[in-house]
């Protein structure tokens, strides 16, 4: 019954939605930060049991029948090993969190809308897709540097771009500007 009213809801039409509550942060049973889930998925996971909700956002969805504030923190109820993992995902996502939302270029740091991938030698010149030769830039320097390698255009990098050694899902790095308030206490910064 729950899983039919989950796949049911929606928004409700009179909030406006902001890009800070449309996730919830889940922790370990030893409220220790795992990762970033959609309200979706929030939802989903308080209606099989598997959470207990710590915070709401100010924002509710609602089904045909019934209305539910959304998730904003919540704590698995049984211990989940954090994933070992010799290879780490290869994503946009990890590449800006790698980097700190920081343009390698100029320093900047920007919300991950306003940024871009760049490639350190161009995948026009062979360069390859992956992590020691993709870094995060945003769209002025990138546009910049064009079809060029960071010598070619005078612009050199802020870090040489490496294989992370850390995994998301066990050190989740947060933007301290973009965090709403109610996960400051379980990331230890509020």
């Amino acid at each position: 019954m729950k899983a039919l009213i989950a796949r049911r809801i929606v928004f409700d039409s009179f909030e406006r939605i902001h890009e800070r509550t449309n996730r919830a942060l889940v922790l370990n049973s030893s409220f220790q930060p795992v990762k970033l889930v959609s309200w979706q998925k929030a939802l989903i996971l308080w209606f099989q049991g598997k959470v207990e909700i710590l915070e709401y956002h100010h924002v509710a969805a609602r089904s045909a029948s019934s209305s539910f504030k959304l998730p904003s923190v919540m704590r698995l109820k049984r211990y989940v090993n954090p994933r070992r993992s010799t290879r780490l995902k290869f994503s946009r996502e990890n590449i800006y969190l790698r980097d700190s939302y920081t343009c390698q270029y100029c320093a900047e740091q920007f919300p991950a809308k306003e940024l871009t991938l760049d490639h350190v030698v161009p995948a026009s010149k062979f360069g390859r897709k992956d992590w020691t030769n993709v870094v995060t830039a945003c769209r002025d320097c990138n546009h910049k540097k064009g079809n060029r390698t960071p010598l070619g255009a005078g612009m050199p990098l802020l870090n040489e771009p490496r294989i992370p050694t850390w995994l998301p899902v066990t050190q989740p790095n947060f933007q301290i500007e973009n965090m709403p308030e109610e996960w400051r206490p379980y990331l230890g910064t509020g």
